[in-house]
């Protein structure tokens, strides 16, 4: 079976084949170092939080060093699988920095318990994605994938358009579009939901495949990517809504 996903860090799985010497991945082995890595981000988060809330400007430093490190480890990452247990975790930290500082300008910048909100949808959202993959009421079939695939890639290319657009000082974000602008930010959200049903797919296929046990940790990472996307989503719909 040849695994597709919208999450590039889920490709990795593609070209990836048993092998009867090595120890398969499992399930409850990619659930743990899912903790863990949850884990790392809320450490390194905590940190940038606290200066950025102190008024500590380093905490702004953190975040760019944060983003920029984390997409570095992300890129690492995915194209080099011999490293993935030593890369994760430290796209996690850097992930963590760069999350803290942002959830704190959001929590500052629009209202008190906005991050804590996001937070508690987000493990909801999750929570009811697992339920639907578990009892099957949500399947990815090969149809279910492609739509999520073309969905995902035409946000990114929304996101690179406006970020291109940005640089001449036109906003074409959601911010910018009044109500329709909830319409898509909602919508955005559903598609980094539905993400979660592909990643589940992706690894409890190669746990039925048999993959090598290093694996768990693409798995792990996968996860984490798609669920840090989801809450950013969620995070910039509740600040939409707050302006209403």
């Amino acid at each position: 079976m040849r695994i597709k996903s919208s999450n590039p860090a889920m490709r990795a799985f593609v070209n990836e084949v048993p092998v009867a010497s090595v120890e398969a991945m499992t399930v409850q082995g990619t659930v743990n170092k899912t903790g863990l890595l949850f884990l790392l981000v809320m450490l390194t988060a905590t940190i940038s939080w606290r200066l950025i809330v102190v008024g500590n400007m380093f905490g702004y430093t953190l975040m760019w060093v944060g983003l920029i490190g984390g997409l570095v480890m992300a890129l690492i990452t995915i194209f080099s699988k011999k490293s993935v247990h030593i890369t994760a975790p430290i796209y996690a930290l850097f992930e963590g920095l760069f999350l803290g500082a942002i959830s704190a300008v959001f929590n500052e910048a629009f209202y008190p318990g906005i991050v804590f909100q996001a937070v508690l949808i987000t493990f909801a959202v999750f929570a009811v994605m697992l339920i639907l993959f578990k009892f099957k009421i949500l399947k990815a079939s090969s149809g279910f994938i492609k739509g999520v695939v073309m969905a995902t890639g035409g946000i990114m290319l929304f996101y690179v358009v406006s970020l291109i657009l940005s640089a001449f000082d036109i906003d074409i974000s959601v911010f910018s579009m009044g109500p329709l602008g909830y319409v898509i930010q909602g919508i955005i959200v559903i598609i980094a939901a539905l993400n979660l049903i592909l990643d589940f797919n992706f690894i409890e296929q190669g746990f039925a495949q048999g993959l090598p046990k290093k694996m768990e940790w693409y798995g792990a990472f996968g996860l984490m990517v798609t669920l840090i996307w989801l809450y950013l989503e969620i995070l910039r719909l509740l600040a939409l809504l707050s302006r209403r």
